[in-house]
């Protein structure tokens, strides 16, 4: 099969960029590296036969694919070197004046029929192209790194881009192997856009003092099924790229609540507590691995309370019959005795909130997340407010760990912290899909592939409840008045009517 682009230049040999290039040799195109610091090509170019070298000593590669492929790449000293290319992809700093500086030269330097593809991650499309004679050439292509083994790209389109400018880029990122998506130039295309909801979101309950890092992780591991934790994925990224993303995409959308990033992030990014990268981020490092704090041990409580179900809790017959697999003495009146422990479940409301409106004595009051079946779970999570007694937080810690499941106890906060992370992430996609950015399937393609989600965020909509969702939205605007949790109009209405998020209208 021939390629859809013989010769292809990638300017800046960054991981980002080296990545590139070995895909783009890898599909058959001949390669030219070129990096304005003095020796950063020459230094990708030598890195890139290395990698190759290694594949084939792991049986990845053979001899004669690696002669192949390290023939297909070159270095190139000057811009005008690159006159013969099909395609020249910009993987340099992201910053917007210096990128319309790169294209205004190179579109002086390449033929009429040259592609031109940015990089950028979050930077409008429409604005590096508008200063070019041509606009119509240039598209976003963003790829993710490892590149490699990160198998999404987005390709997206500028007010002036040509269809067939990304039709010959989707063409062309099949041909190495990976995922294309298409995207219309806003803020943060369709991965770094649904990804505000989980960081963003986390960081905020950190800030309210509803728990610790390590708890957060732990709790959106074991209850949701993600691999990593939003600050051990912050740790990962490194905070002088998730921070900086952050703002953007925020001042971008006009400071829309949804995206507002936090203080937290902001001072870590000033005190260079980036992560792995300085062994010191929102965990700290020692040989690589993050220094973790064990969990805490189950209280040890010699009488237990007996236990009253509010009859306003979510999932009540589920939340009775694993207390009575537990072995809890169960109270069925209308109201708790005045010894009882009164147990709350609420969507989206606080303890506190519902201790006051069921008139329950606040001090005996604990709150237990039951927005995803107990069954599906790693990990109980329950919330005290400010009121409840020591001996009624340690006994509900104590009852609910008799069978072994890991329980977190948490500070008071509206929809505890799964079901608020959840209900910002199905949200954001939701308006996703409203704005048309992209299409259903597209967002859930690329966030699978993108963010390593256990599911896309429309797929988990469904599986939570859409209307569980709008509830926990509902509340949660009426807990903190904050316009971040107003739903958007996708959820807002099939939830209301019981429709599949992933639903396209006639």
């Amino acid at each position: 099969m021939t390629t859809v682009f013989q010769k292809v230049a990638v300017v800046g040999t960054g991981a980002m960029g080296r990545g590139i290039a070995q895909m783009a040799v890898q599909a058959g195109s001949a390669v030219q590296l070129f990096d304005a610091q003095a020796g950063a090509a020459e230094k990708a170019e030598q890195a890139l036969h290395q990698q190759w070298q290694k594949l084939a000593e792991k049986g990845r590669l053979t001899a004669e694919q690696v002669a192949t492929y390290s023939a297909r790449l070159s270095v190139c000293n000057h811009l005008s070197e690159l006159a013969s290319c099909d395609l020249v992809i910009e993987a340099i700093v992201e910053k917007l004046d210096i990128k319309q500086q790169l294209f205004a030269q190179l579109e002086t330097i390449v033929s009429a029929q040259s592609v031109l593809a940015s990089n950028t991650s979050s930077l409008s499309i429409t604005a590096i192209a508008a200063g070019l004679k041509h606009p119509e050439r240039l598209a976003g292509y963003h790829f993710f790194n490892p590149v490699p083994l990160m198998k999404v790209v987005e390709v997206i389109g500028g007010l002036a881009t040509a269809p067939e400018v990304c039709e010959k880029l989707t063409a062309y990122t099949r041909q190495m192997g990976h995922t294309p998506v298409s995207a219309t130039d806003t803020p943060g295309f369709i991965v770094n856009h649904a990804g505000r909801g989980y960081g963003t979101e986390a960081l905020r309950i950190i800030t309210e003092g509803v728990t610790d890092f390590q708890t957060v992780d732990a709790i959106l591991r074991d209850q949701v099924g993600f691999k990593l934790g939003p600050f051990e994925l912050f740790d990962l990224t490194g905070l002088d790229v998730s921070q900086p993303v952050m703002e953007s995409i925020y001042h971008q959308y006009f400071e829309e609540p949804r995206y507002r990033p936090s203080v937290i992030g902001a001072q870590r990014l000033a005190g260079r507590q980036l992560g792995r990268k300085t062994n010191h981020g929102f965990y700290r490092y020692a040989e690589g691995q993050a220094l973790k704090a064990d969990e805490p041990a189950v209280p040890v409580v010699a009488e237990m309370p007996p236990v009253w179900v509010s009859s306003r809790a979510a999932r009540r017959a589920e939340l009775y019959q694993l207390l009575k697999d537990l072995g809890a003495q169960i109270e069925t009146g209308a109201a708790p005795s005045s010894h009882a422990l009164c147990l709350v479940a609420p969507l989206g409301f606080d303890v506190t909130t519902m201790a006051v409106v069921e008139r329950l004595d606040p001090s005996r009051t604990v709150g237990i997340d039951l927005l995803i079946d107990d069954k599906a779970t790693r990990r109980r999570v329950l919330a005290t407010n400010p009121a409840t007694r020591e001996d009624m937080r340690d006994a509900a810690n104590a009852l609910f760990a008799r069978d072994g499941k890991a329980v977190s106890v948490i500070r008071d906060s509206g929809g505890f912290v799964t079901q608020r992370v959840l209900a910002n992430i199905v949200n954001i996609a939701s308006d996703i899909c409203q704005q048309g950015i992209c299409s259903p399937e597209d967002l859930e393609l690329a966030v699978t592939l993108g963010l390593g989600y256990p599911m896309g965020p429309l797929a988990m909509g469904n599986a939570y409840g859409p209307d569980n969702l709008l509830e926990v939205l509902f509340n949660l605007y009426t807990v903190y008045g904050d316009p971040r949790y107003r739903p958007s109009p996708w959820l807002r209405r099939r939830g209301a009517i019981g429709l599949s998020l992933l639903h396209r209208e006639a």
